[in-house]
């Protein structure tokens, strides 16, 4: 039968394919001819004429920008915008990517209205297959998201399936998601009737004009080489697709930005002898890899295979994509998987099987924002095949970025910032996309970790670790350790259990916080982010207090915990500063951290020869103990007395370890128990270490990793950045005034926000949840992202979560807003309102019992009873 349908295919075709039916419509209005001279300067200078390009143009119209110029190298739409298969889908896994494609959708539907454009909208209607347990539980997480924001899905049975779409072969399926509002649309033309939108709203467009370099001066964007001259101009958005990171490194000052582009096939058929209804449902088959929407009557079919094949490493460029070679060896997997779930398409002619690039990022999110380096240069590229879906809202909220200078929501996980120029190796980028590819339909457990572009950063520790039985995760390009396996455990099954419910982890991280508890453990955290800021006068002291909102102006020797606030007061950076003289200080941060704090920093430190920046993540090497026996440990080793009375909370001297100078020692541990951070210049590394842990052996030491460090620190409420904070979180909302001086007269960024607020009241709050009624063994486990219900009402999402060895229960951090019933609107979330709720905390349509606690419950259990009868203790405390 395959053979049989693969000859018809490559049968001589003389009907219109593919190529000229979109290059029919490839022209557009908007567009001035290509020997009309450029302007000779702009207040911004858009690079790509396609759906991201385009969208930028109208939205940055849209909020009163006009002197706007948009280039584009070949057509408008005619790179792979032209190409894209037009499914619309809002079912993604991230929050803000539903914002983005629901905001899409809305825009989409009232294009043609507003701009006379034909886009072929039409809401068809998409639903998810589930061949498996596994996959139907991702699917019931992913629609209990987009219920509370308010777009309409349901998880449907097989039958229903077959009733939606009756052509489908449903007998291996155990259910699936149907979103009745998902539609499906011609990209190009979206994107010319944005063009034309945008022209009519005065931007100027020309096609047929390619950009060589973007000119820099002293940091700051100031114009544009092209091949008809130049435009000089203040901004500059990079949205060239699979070219964006070519473009990105001919500026004079280069602008890592990390994508890679793929061969992405689909098929073409003629229309059925009845032909499909236009609103025939675009289906999903994740687990067979395949997606099938209408397409003039016929269907469009295309996957995500296994061994996909990148392209254009060494930077080969052609004006427009033209379609590249038909590859059916290489297609065949999944047209097999096509024919099993549409047995009727064997008796179909196809047309066309389609060869297109697909540009895919290392992380599988899209990139937008301003480079770390270059002020006034703006991406919006890398969409892992969503561009259509993402186009209306990224660009929205990228245009927002360059007028309001933030957007209206936290787009942290999609900032160009979150990588660095480690992750623009072309042989990185080559094989972590051939990973990302089919990743986009694997199934995602939590906590699963990427193979390719490994051990790219390491501590000195790693090997010695490694040896111990270290099982890593990575986190901006460094191994860390998740867990140690004991030798008794079988490492090849631990490492391929994936599963939504209890992690075969579990007892193993258990014994490692009941040693933190108990005894000392270390953990190697040397990827945190580490800075110096120094001066010869009082430069640094001054630039830090406006940066910061808490007091720095402390002994020297002492830490402080501190944010590093935005205008509106949300948290750039949550961070520890420890003064080490009267004109030096040393900063750590989050690991990813390390190009945003950078940037931000010297966004607004001064040029002053006598104030120094330094990045020394490289220089040391972090050690972390934690437990009661950690001073026992450390003063046996450094012959100095390291009791609270001589070393007190939150201080921090240079000692000697063993035989090594210099070491930083540093009396917390980021979780809340009893310990202290070792700062080791990296030469001493595997001395200290080997050190610590020979004198430790008898007070029970043992390495411990992350996944103990989060449990940690979860069941103690610490909030961690980019996890429960972000850029739109401030400190009165986590329950941190304290840290913020408020009352100090000193001015800092964010505080006439705070001041606001304080008088105001807050209108969401960091809020702990401990599950009541979840089986630990039995139940599905919360992760991250989970709805939470007040008296049955949703009021917000959990932010991060994890089982708490204490308490013996799970527990979630999140934020609770405060929603009127009647309007909708937010109002103000005082601790009476937490206080005086019942909330729930759903897992994937189901609903567990959850007590909310403002602050961290400190007491144990009561008294111990069975599992299911223990009361937690009311008692709490700060």
């Amino acid at each position: 039968m395959l053979y049989q349908l693969l000859s018809v295919v490559r049968r001589p075709r003389s009907s219109r394919g593919w190529q000229k039916w979109s290059s029919a419509r490839g022209g557009a209005s908007a567009a001035k001819a290509h020997s009309v001279a450029l302007p000779a300067q702009a207040q911004v200078v858009i690079c790509g004429g396609g759906i991201m390009g385009t969208s930028v143009a109208y939205h940055l119209s849209k909020m009163g920008w006009k002197d706007i110029v948009l280039l584009e190298q070949g057509r408008l739409a005619a790179g792979s915008t032209r190409f894209c298969a037009g499914i619309l889908s809002t079912a993604r896994h991230l929050t803000i990517e539903q914002k983005m494609a629901a905001y899409s959708n809305r825009l989409y539907r009232q294009l043609e209205q507003e701009t006379g454009i034909h886009t072929g909208y039409i809401r068809t209607g998409s639903i998810f297959l589930a061949q498996t347990q596994d996959r139907l539980i991702s699917l019931k997480r992913i629609n209990s998201r987009l219920n509370v924001l308010g777009i309409p899905s349901e998880i449907i049975s097989p039958k229903k399936v077959a009733e939606l779409h009756p052509l489908l072969n449903v007998h291996d399926l155990v259910g699936a998601m149907h979103v009745p509002e998902d539609a499906a649309v011609s990209s190009a033309d979206v994107a010319l009737a944005l063009a034309s939108a945008a022209s009519q709203n005065g931007v100027q467009i020309y096609d047929r004009t390619s950009i060589l370099h973007v000119m820099v001066r002293k940091g700051q964007v100031t114009g544009v080489e092209t091949d008809k001259g130049q435009i000089q101009c203040h901004y500059f958005v990079n949205c060239a697709g699979q070219w964006a990171y070519e473009l990105g490194l001919s500026n004079e000052e280069p602008v890592s930005i990390p994508l890679h582009a793929c061969e992405h096939f689909y098929l073409l058929t003629r229309p059925w002898e009845t032909p499909l209804q236009s609103n025939t449902p675009t289906i999903v088959d994740a687990d067979g890899r395949i997606y099938i929407r209408n397409w003039q009557g016929g269907i469009l079919s295309g996957g995500f295979e296994k061994n996909p094949k990148p392209i254009f490493t060494e930077g080969k460029n052609q004006l427009e994509i033209q379609n590249l070679q038909e590859d059916w060896d290489h297609f065949e997997p999944l047209l097999s998987s096509l024919l099993r779930r549409m047995p009727e398409l064997e008796t179909m002619e196809i047309m066309k099987l389609v060869n297109c690039p697909e540009t895919f990022t290392p992380d599988m999110r899209c990139i937008m924002g301003e480079s770390p380096s270059v002020r006034g240069y703006f991406v919006l590229a890398g969409m892992n095949s969503a561009g259509l879906s993402f186009g209306g809202g990224a660009g929205r909220y990228l245009a927002e970025w360059m007028v309001h200078g933030y957007p209206s929501e936290s787009v942290w996980e999609l900032d160009l910032k979150r990588f660095g120029a480690l992750q623009s190796s072309r042989t990185f980028l080559r094989h972590r996309v051939m990973e990302v590819m089919p990743l986009l339909y694997d199934l995602k457990v939590p906590r699963w970790d990427f193979q390719t572009g490994r051990q790219l950063r390491t501590s000195p520790l790693y090997d010695r670790l490694d040896a111990q039985g270290a099982r890593w995760m990575e986190k901006h390009g460094f191994e860390r350790p998740k867990y140690f396996v004991p030798p008794d455990k079988d490492l090849l099954a631990l490492e391929q259990s994936k599963t939504f419910y209890k992690p075969d982890w579990f007892e193993i991280v258990e014994s490692e916080v009941k040693c933190c508890k108990e005894a000392v453990c270390v953990i190697d955290m040397s990827s945190f982010t580490k800075f110096e800021i120094t001066s010869t006068g009082d430069q640094a002291l001054e630039i830090l207090q406006y940066l910061f909102s808490n007091d720095l102006d402390v002994p020297v020797g002492h830490i402080v915990h501190t944010g590093m606030l935005n205008e509106g007061g949300g948290y750039e950076n949550d961070c520890s500063i420890a003064r080490l003289s009267k004109r030096s200080f040393f900063m750590i941060s989050p690991t990813d951290q390390q190009v945003h704090c950078w940037a931000w920093l010297k966004k607004y430190m001064p040029e002053d020869s006598n104030l120094i920046l330094e990045d020394v993540t490289w220089k040391y090497t972090a050690l972390n103990l934690i437990g009661p026996r950690a001073v026992d440990v450390l003063s046996e080793l450094s012959y100095a007395p390291m009791t609270p009375d001589h070393f007190p909370s939150l201080f921090c001297k240079e000692m000697s370890v063993g035989y090594a100078n210099g070491i930083r020692v540093m009396s917390m541990t980021h979780t809340g128990e009893p310990g202290f951070m070792l700062y080791i210049p990296i030469e001493y590394a595997l001395h200290v270490y080997n050190e610590v842990m020979s004198v430790g052996q008898k007070y029970g030491i043992r390495n411990a990793g992350y996944y103990a460090l989060r449990s940690l620190r979860i069941e103690k409420f610490f909030a961690f950045w980019g996890q429960d904070l972000n850029t739109l979180s401030t400190p009165l909302e986590c329950g941190r005034e304290s840290r913020v001086k408020l009352d100090k007269g000193m001015d800092f960024i964010g505080r006439d926000a705070l001041l606001q607020q304080k008088q105001n009241g807050v209108y969401k709050r960091l809020t702990m949840f401990i599950l009541d009624d979840h089986d630990t063994d039995l139940d599905l486990w919360p992760w991250w992202g989970e709805p939470i219900y007040r008296n049955g009402q949703y009021v917000g999402k959990t932010t991060s979560s994890a089982y708490g060895y204490t308490l013996e229960r799970h527990v979630c951090l999140g934020f609770v807003h405060n929603f009127s019933e009647d309007t909708g609107e937010e109002q103000v979330v005082t601790a009476d309102f937490i206080n005086r709720g019942e909330y729930e905390i759903d897992i994937a349509g189901h609903r567990f019992q959850a007590k909310a606690k403002l602050y961290p419950v400190t007491s144990l259990f009561t008294h111990k009873r069975r599992k299911d009868d223990v009361e937690l203790s009311d008692l709490h405390g700060k």
